[in-house]
């Protein structure tokens, strides 16, 4: 009787090292993105770092040398554009307009893209057709009725119906863009708090809004840049001094200081600085709210 003898082989080494070709198609590659990004972050800044140079510096340095770095820092421009240019009135104005039509438009699109994308009733989809429709075709056609609309009921001329015009204007955008984001909750949550005897009122406001959080805070955002840069419909809609926005009073303060650059960038940092804060702020939110619902 044999017994056949087992021998054991050693075990097989495994090369995992990367070829040299992949390693360096991948770093030139990640080179190259890294690349676009670097020039694309320097074409966006270096302008916003210029305007803020300029606006610490007198206009005859600014003439002497356009890109020279602030050897004084002119912190007393800031205080005559707010005080003596009339910032401070054209600042408060436009803080509660966008404020204002920002929270409503909130609000109303949230609950608006809550109903179209939760409860299925006759109508759903040409609502929301209708709603998308509008923001296929530019605003600035309807800007002459809303003129006469506005003068019909005395609101033209007044922070409350341009705030009621920002409010038509992003309303359609906000239902779209949460829409599609609320229309991705789970419906189980919906269930458990039926179950747990909350209202439609109650699921929509300790349920949807959390949730949505990330998307409603991209539309805060969105709108509230879109809203504070506006200028047609707020140099049409308002011809009176003291009612006048950021953007309406900077065009007026161009042609005041026409041949004082050094005040006209002081002034459009007066008008920036809002909207650069609240990005810094929320940036991550808005990045989240973008990428919602692309990976389930």
């Amino acid at each position: 009787m044999t017994s056949a003898s087992t021998t054991l082989k050693p075990p097989v080494a495994v090369d995992h090292r990367e070829p040299l070709s992949a390693a360096l198609s991948r770093m030139l590659r990640n080179g190259g993105l890294m690349a676009a990004v670097v020039l694309y972050t320097l074409y966006s800044a270096l302008p916003f770092l210029w305007i803020g140079t300029m606006s610490v510096r007198t206009t005859s340095e600014i003439s002497a040398n356009h890109f020279a770095w602030p050897e004084t820092f002119h912190w007393e421009k800031f205080r005559i554009a707010w005080v003596d240019s009339n910032f401070a009135q054209y600042f408060w104005n436009s803080t509660l307009i966008v404020v204002s039509a920002v929270a409503i438009v909130t609000l109303l699109g949230a609950a608006a893209a809550h109903c179209l994308a939760r409860y299925n009733f006759r109508g759903n989809r040409l609502v929301y057709f209708i709603l998308f429709s509008s923001i296929v075709f530019p605003p600035q056609i309807i800007l002459i009725s809303l003129f006469q609309v506005l003068v019909e009921y005395e609101l033209y001329n007044s922070r409350l119906g341009l705030m009621i015009v920002y409010v038509s204007l992003q309303l359609p955008l906000t239902v779209y863009l949460l829409e599609g984001f609320f229309a991705r909750i789970p419906q189980d949550l919906f269930d458990a708090a039926k179950m747990d005897g909350y209202s439609d009122f109650e699921i929509f406001w300790r349920i949807v809004l959390p949730v949505g959080m990330p998307a409603i805070a991209t539309t805060i955002i969105l709108n509230f840049i879109q809203l504070w840069n506006e200028f047609l419909f707020a140099v049409v809609l308002l011809s009176d001094q003291g009612s006048r926005t950021l953007p309406i009073g900077i065009r007026a303060y161009m042609g005041d200081y026409f041949q004082d650059i050094g005040m006209i960038a002081t002034g459009m940092m007066i008008a920036v600085i809002p909207v650069v804060v609240l990005y810094a702020f929320f940036s991550e939110k808005l990045i989240q709210g973008m990428t919602a619902g692309a990976v389930k």
